[in-house]
This record gives structure tokens, C-alpha cells and sequence, in this order.
């Protein structure tokens, strides 16, 4: 199996690296401005080779997509006070070529805790592109302006802040609202980053400026959301955006609208997926679009990321790894109302525990899209299931669930998109899936809970309610 995915990655880092020799072949920074000389190949100079870090050989036809992007004003952020300086000002298109000019702006749909990461780990990077992140009412927006117009992320204790960033307002959802800098302007590039049930209603209201030359990036968890916008959003296949997944494994907590607690690095891996669906064949691996290749080289040069490209088989089983977790330690943190750790050492919470991962194992093991794939019944057994669920509920012993955390707070949760994916892809297969039906079932219940205990503990002002006369009965 790793043999195959090397093959595979090699070949998917073919497309994006590779180069033609030339007489003239030299370094391409993709973000370097067209007025700064190129150093010559056996340059000794240390603050050259920072500039270029992350720099690669494309093919000719490429090049002129990525080696002319320009930026003026503060290229580099200065640290003072742990704050990222902000940049005056930016190009925000590349030059203009036989394939158009396609823009160096990146856009993040929500404030969630990775599109957050993603957004302050850019702001880190030499010759940073431009960043607007796209919020969906008016009081978000004013948090933003009230939090000092900047991203923070604290690890181990010290915080770290980013700025520079623009803001745009994608809809109004009460009268009176003012459209806040809404634009109409074409999106190349986007970064979503709110809940998966959240995702279509939010992406309905920039539709309109999203088209077969964008990119989004999901780093939403679940599986089943880019099914459910083919079907309602984007239904033609020709207009259709491309779609790119990223699979993070960092760990974050939320604390307010614009900061997040870092408590465990790691990875995220991204990947394009065909729009034909998947398979074990060369289709598997479909051909990047200038801005996809563009998303994708921008996240892999951010070394605080960790990001690194996946064929689309690869990512999709990285995916199935991280529901695994998802539909078992946060839903069953949900039911007992427990921290990660409490789970473990527990005789009946563990009979439970693997007759969920069954049936999980068997429906993720019958799926056809992944038949064929060598070690497929070795990687999603249920012994090799339960033992990566016991090592994460150890490593995040004290920790409490993302989704256990949505449900104090009454939010909604994600369990249509990890639990409820794996119960919909059982039924479709003639796979009943009981267990885990119950489960999902248990938590939506609890969400009901809360939500209605907080619902109940709101102040109400009882001097403007009706007065309701009482009624005295008289006996006869």
C-alpha cells in the first residue's frame, strides 16, 4: 500500500513541479514581484534563499500564472508585540496570459477554527497573497472591527495575532442591513470553513460569483457535503467549480469568533476530487486547474501547515479515518457527557464502542469506490479501527469533543455528515446499521436538551407579557 501511494504522489507532484529544460531555466518564486531580479542559481545570498523558499520549476506554459504576481508595501511581517504587520498594499491579480489573469486572493467562507489557522498560518508567509474572509451577518462583522480586525492563535500558553486581512459581508439577513462591501467580482480561490450542515445555505449566497475557473477548498469535517451540492447548488456539470478537500488532524479548540487555541499540531492533507467519482484507475488522479494549482502550491509553501498533496483514493481514505473518530468518541462523549479519556477502561462503554466500529468497518469495507485498493480490509478493520480510536482518546484524554462542545453551547452538530453518512451508505448497500443509528439518534435528542435548557434561561422581561387573570371556581 505505501509503495502505491508513492507512486501515486510522485505522479501528482509530477504535475505540479515539473518543468521543461530550457537555456534560461531559472527558480520562479510564485509570488515574486516582477521588479525584483531573479538571483542567479549559485547565489550565496541568505535572504534571497528565504525569499525563495518553497519556489518551484514550473512548465513554461505555467510560468507566466504565477512569476509575475507583484506586491508593494510591507512584504514580510515585522513580529513587534507578537502582532503580524499588515500589508498596505497588494497586487491582486497575475499578469495576464494566454489562459487570463488569475487573481492572488484568497477567500475564506466562516470563521471556523481551521479556516482561522489557515488564515493566520498565510499572513506568516513572505510575499503573503491578499486574504478576505466572507461573513454572513452584520454581527460577526462587528466583532471583528470590536476584536481589533485580527486573527488570533494561541499555543502553549502565547498568543500570536495577524492582521492585514479583508472583510466582506455575503448577505443580510434583517432588514435594514447594509450590504458591508459586498462585491460581485469572480472568486478563483475559497477556503471553506463553516459546519457542514451550514455549507450549501452558505455558499448559496456567493453562487453567483463562483464558476467552472473557481477552486473551494473544504477543511469542514464530514463526508456527504459535496453530494448534497451537486444536487441543490451546483447541478450542471459544465459551470460546476472544482473541488478540493483538506483532511487536518490539527488539533483547536474554539475561544471566541476570531481566536482558537492550538493544542496538538498535525497535518492536513489535500487532494482534488474527480468530478466522475472515484476509482483505482489514472482517473483518480484528475488534471489541476490553474487556480486549484494555485490553492494547492500556496498551502503546501506554508510550512506551519503542514499541508502535503494526496491523490484523490489516498485523501479519501484519510478522510474515512478522521469519520471513524468522529462517529464513535464524539458522539459517545456526547451520550455519557464526558471528557475523551473517560471512555477508556470502561467494560460497557467498550462493548458498545466495538459494535459501532463493526458496523462502521463493514460499510466503509463494501463501499464500491474503494474496491480494489490493496490492504483495504486490513486498514478499516475493526481491531485496526478500535486500536486508532483508543490511541486518540488517550492522546486527548482531557479534552473534550468538538461536537460535545457544540451541544453545551447549542450549536448544531455534524452528526448528519460522520454518523449519518456512514447509516445512509450502509442502507444503499443493504447494510442495516442499528448501532450507529440509535447513536445518532441519542445525540440529536441530547442537542434538543440543551438546546432548550438554554432557551429557557434567557432573561425575559415579564412587565410586557399579557396579565392573565386567574380564575377562581366556586364550589355549588
Amino acid at each position: 500500500m505505501k509503495a502505491d501511494r508513492v507512486v501515486n504522489n510522485k505522479e501528482l507532484w509530477a504535475s505540479l513541479h515539473s518543468g521543461h529544460t530550457t537555456s534560461a531555466e531559472q527558480h520562479v518564486s510564485p509570488v515574486r514581484s516582477p521588479k525584483t531580479p531573479i538571483p542567479p542559481a549559485d547565489s550565496n545570498d541568505d535572504e534571497n534563499k528565504d525569499r525563495d523558499r518553497g519556489a518551484a520549476k514550473l512548465p513554461n506554459d505555467m510560468a507566466p500564472l504565477v512569476s509575475t504576481a507583484a506586491v508593494t508595501g510591507k512584504s514580510r511581517y515585522s513580529g513587534v508585540d507578537g502582532v503580524r504587520g499588515e500589508i498596505s498594499t497588494m497586487e491582486d491579480t497575475v499578469e495576464n496570459n494566454a489562459m487570463g489573469a488569475l487573481p492572488r486572493r484568497i477567500y475564506i467562507l466562516g470563521n471556523g477554527n481551521v479556516g482561522k489557522l489557515v488564515a493566520h498560518s498565510l499572513a506568516g508567509i513572505p510575499n503573503r497573497p491578499p486574504i478576505t474572509f466572507l461573513l454572513h451577518y452584520q454581527g460577526i462583522v462587528n466583532q471583528w472591527y470590536k476584536g481589533g480586525k485580527s486573527i488570533e492563535i494561541i499555543q502553549h500558553g502565547t498568543s500570536e495575532r495577524s492582521s492585514g486581512f479583508d472583510v466582506e459581508l455575503t448577505s443580510s439577513h434583517f432588514p435594514g442591513e447594509p450590504s458591508y462591501l459586498q462585491t460581485r467580482s469572480t472568486i478563483h480561490s475559497l477556503v471553506v470553513s463553516v459546519k457542514a450542515p451550514a455549507t450549501v445555505e452558505a455558499l448559496s449566497t456567493i453562487a453567483h460569483r463562483l464558476g467552472r475557473e473557481s477552486t473551494l477548498l473544504f477543511v469542514n469535517d464530514g463526508m456527504g457535503i459535496l453530494d448534497e451540492l451537486n444536487q441543490k447548488l451546483f447541478t450542471d456539470p459544465e459551470t460546476r467549480p472544482g473541488y478540493m478537500v483538506g483532511v487536518s488532524t490539527h488539533g483547536l479548540r474554539t475561544l471566541s469568533a476570531f481566536s482558537s487555541e492550538l493544542y496538538g499540531i498535525g497535518t492536513i492533507g489535500l487532494g482534488l476530487l474527480p468530478q466522475q467519482g472515484f476509482g483505482v484507475s489514472e482517473q483518480a488522479s484528475p488534471i489541476l486547474s490553474p487556480s486549484a494549482r494555485y490553492v494547492l502550491r500556496t498551502m503546501t509553501r506554508t510550512t506551519s501547515l503542514a499541508a502535503m498533496g494526496l491523490t484523490a483514493i489516498d485523501l479519501y481514505q484519510l478522510q474515512f479515518e478522521k469519520l471513524v473518530s468522529k462517529a464513535v468518541v464524539d458522539t459517545l462523549t456526547v451520550v455519557f457527557d464526558c471528557r475523551n479519556g473517560d471512555l477508556l477502561d470502561n467494560f460497557g462503554v467498550t462493548r458498545v464502542m466495538r459494535l459501532l466500529i463493526s458496523e462502521i468497518s463493514l460499510v466503509i469495507r463494501s463501499l464500491p469506490e474503494l474496491q480494489g485498493i490493496p490492504n483495504l480490509d486490513l486498514r478499516f478493520s475493526p481491531s485496526k479501527l478500535e486500536y486508532q480510536i483508543v490511541s486518540l482518546a488517550k492522546t486527548t484524554a482531557f479534552r473534550e469533543s468538538s461536537m460535545l462542545q457544540e451541544v453545551k453551547h447549542g450549536r448544531m452538530t455534524e452528526i448528519d455528515y460522520s454518523t449519518g453518512y456512514i447509516v445512509r451508505r450502509g442502507k444503499d448497500l443493504g447494510i442495516r446499521c442499528v448501532m450507529n443509528y440509535m447513536l445518532m439518534q441519542m445525540v440529536k435528542g441530547k442537542q434538543n436538551m440543551e438546546s432548550r435548557k438554554l432557551e429557557g434561561s434567557l432573561p425575559v422581561d415579564k412587565s410586557e407579557l399579557p396579565v392573565i387573570e386567574k380564575r377562581t371556581s366556586r364550589k355549588q
